[in-house]
């Protein structure tokens, strides 16, 4: 195949813009803040399954508080009425009686608070518990926050790099003959498409060309289309190629 010589360095400039799209694609569809925010998420869900089981062990004991207190009330109130009775009655058996049910009555009330200590102290604790999650999930969800806005600030400047890159490689193509154009874009499915010939090196695969390849591609005419006898992307020639000097023998 034949093309201009200029064309084919015009090649490398679309090869470079290739790349370029690659990696901004890439960035766009794969943020780097990606995996870290998808696992902020699921770690998230298991401290909210936390803070609920947490948040329900609270509210059972402060149900159990509220039992006890409104036990302790309604002795009390029973306490009060007795101390009336006992205050009014002129009989000494029934004063026996209440007296007998009064004390009973403070040592249940007694009890009672106590009771209500032990639950107090633990609703204190399970109180601190559920504070504490949800202290890890508003810090979860700080970090998910931020790294979301993050990762969205790299998207959108992805796709705005993608945009210019798709502009810039019209520009370019308008520069290159339809079949070299055809023929670059038919190698670069599987290769770099086009890359340069740098001191005996391919820049796309990076093989040091043998000495009898060397010797065929310095034979070819300017405007022959060569290519890297390795990943058989085009070669573009220039003074960096290290073509001048004298045939090489392998």
């Amino acid at each position: 195949m034949k093309a201009n010589p200029a064309h084919q360095l015009v090649l490398l400039d679309i090869a470079d813009v290739d790349r370029r799209i690659v990696q901004s694609e890439y960035t766009r569809t794969h943020p780097v803040h990606g995996d870290r925010i998808n696992e902020l998420a699921a770690q998230r869900q298991g401290q909210l399954r936390e803070l609920t089981a947490l948040a329900g062990t609270r509210d059972d004991v402060a149900a159990e508080l509220a039992r006890l207190e409104s036990d302790a009330a309604l002795a009390a109130q029973r306490r009060d009425r007795d101390a009336e009775r006992l205050a009014a009655t002129q009989n000494p058996k029934d004063a026996v009686a209440l007296e007998q049910e009064i004390a009973s009555l403070g040592r249940r009330i007694s009890d009672l608070e106590d009771a209500e200590l032990d639950i107090m102290g633990r609703l204190e604790e399970a109180e601190s518990a559920v504070s504490a999650q949800q202290a890890l999930i508003d810090e979860t969800m700080a970090e998910g926050s931020r790294l979301t806005t993050e990762s969205k600030a790299q998207i959108a400047a992805a796709v705005a790099q993608g945009e210019q890159l798709a502009r810039d490689r019209a520009a370019l193509i308008d520069s290159v003959s339809p079949s070299l154009l055809a023929e670059y874009e038919r190698r670069s499915g599987r290769t770099a498409g086009a890359a340069l010939l740098r001191r005996g090196t391919c820049e796309g695969c990076r093989m040091v060309l043998s000495g009898t390849d060397l010797n065929t591609i310095r034979q070819a005419a300017d405007d022959d289309v060569v290519s890297c006898p390795e990943c058989g992307c085009i070669l573009v020639r220039t003074e960096e190629s290290g073509l001048r000097s004298a045939p090489v023998e392998d």
